[in-house]
């Protein structure tokens, strides 16, 4: 138990390689995205890198970033060294992506993915719960839609794979926090059958449209599910830092529902796709980032923060520009552009606001 507990504590240069491939993932994400977005900006063009992340903006954002972030809360909170192949996996494969090194990248997600889920099998062991299976089907999903990418199958058939990695974590976070309630009998019931259509949707995604429904339907369901057994509703009328939880909480799920009735549209040959994807990526996925990272980093970096309403800044920025991306694009494609932008300097300032609120906490202690 020592060693383990020993091997959580990330040393100053092991924190700092893995705040780099985090980093470079999440930034190299951004960048192939504004191009795609149409971002004029003079850095962008004509650069091969930029390119590279153009091309696999979902691979870095979902599987190398994202993956590479959950991976690591795993690892720490499991107690166990070889738990960090899984991030330290996810981070090169992001290198190697930018390098265009696809099979490398490739192999490298199907390794990050396999450690996953093994380290999820050893914490189903030690705590058998709902909770815990949830979290291991999400590592699951993750190697499905690795394997799928690997094999030549595109980013489109493994985007339902990737996006469930986060999905269902989240559900299974916010599910444990549902044992600080009164659970409704219906709730464990309602939410298998969300699991099962969210699983069975991205299965049947790449054969017929219904597979896009299905999950579409799924994150619908979802979203209502954690508006009416999520304790954010009462958290809400809290003050401090768990009313900012449950703002950054609410706000998501309204996103979630947005992308849920967004990605059954497109799946029936609406148009819409930048709305279901940011919709279900930035307002949902990263409004839970925000929501949760004064607590996360704490826990996971051991840098204290100092709350305080200057947390909001990044949070209304984000959805103000998400806003304009994909309402206002939809009748002036510039301000899809615009709110791409803006959209990246939200994450910007998230990242400046969490440096500024360490530095003042370490001032004061």
């Amino acid at each position: 138990m020592t060693k383990a507990r020993g091997a959580t504590r990330l040393r100053l240069p092991v924190t700092a390689a893995f705040g780099l491939l985090v980093a470079v993932s999440l930034l190299s994400a951004v960048a192939g995205g504004l191009l795609r977005a149409g971002a004029s900006w003079s850095l962008l063009h004509g650069n091969v890198v930029v390119a590279q992340a153009a091309g696999a903006h979902a691979a870095l954002m979902l599987s190398g970033f994202l993956g590479m972030v959950i991976a690591i809360e795993r690892a720490v909170a499991v107690r166990l060294r070889w738990a960090f192949g899984a991030p330290v996996a996810a981070g090169l494969g992001s290198l190697a992506l930018l390098a265009g090194r696809f099979e490398v990248a490739a192999a490298l997600g199907i390794i990050a993915a396999l450690v996953s889920v093994a380290v999820h099998l050893v914490v189903l062991q030690r705590q058998r719960a709902p909770h815990t299976a949830l979290l291991l089907l999400a590592s699951c999903a993750w190697l499905v839609g690795n394997v799928l990418f690997a094999v030549g199958r595109g980013p489109a058939d493994a985007l339902p794979w990737w996006f469930a990695l986060p999905v269902l974590t989240i559900a299974a976070e916010r599910l444990e926090m549902t044992r600080l309630t009164r659970r409704h009998a219906i709730g464990m019931p309602v939410l298998l059958v969300i699991v099962v259509l969210l699983l069975g949707g991205a299965a049947l995604s790449p054969l017929t449209a219904i597979g896009g429904v299905l999950f579409g339907c799924a994150l619908l369901m979802l979203a209502l599910w954690f508006g009416t057994f999520d304790i954010a509703r009462r958290t809400l009328f809290a003050k401090g830092l768990p009313r900012y939880m449950a703002v950054c909480l609410l706000a998501g799920y309204a996103w979630l529902a947005v992308a849920g009735l967004a990605w059954m549209g497109v799946a029936l040959g609406c148009p819409g796709r930048d709305l279901a994807l940011h919709a279900l990526s930035l307002g949902f996925i990263f409004s839970m980032v925000m929501g949760h990272a004064p607590v996360i980093l704490p826990a996971v970096l051991r840098v204290k923060l100092q709350f305080g309403a200057w947390f909001y800044a990044p949070l209304l920025a984000l959805h103000a520009s998400l806003l304009l991306r994909v309402f206002g694009g939809i009748r002036h494609p510039d301000l899809r552009t615009i709110g791409a932008e803006l959209n990246a300097a939200a994450l910007l300032l998230l990242a400046v606001t969490v440096i500024v609120s360490a530095v003042l906490r370490r001032r004061m202690a």
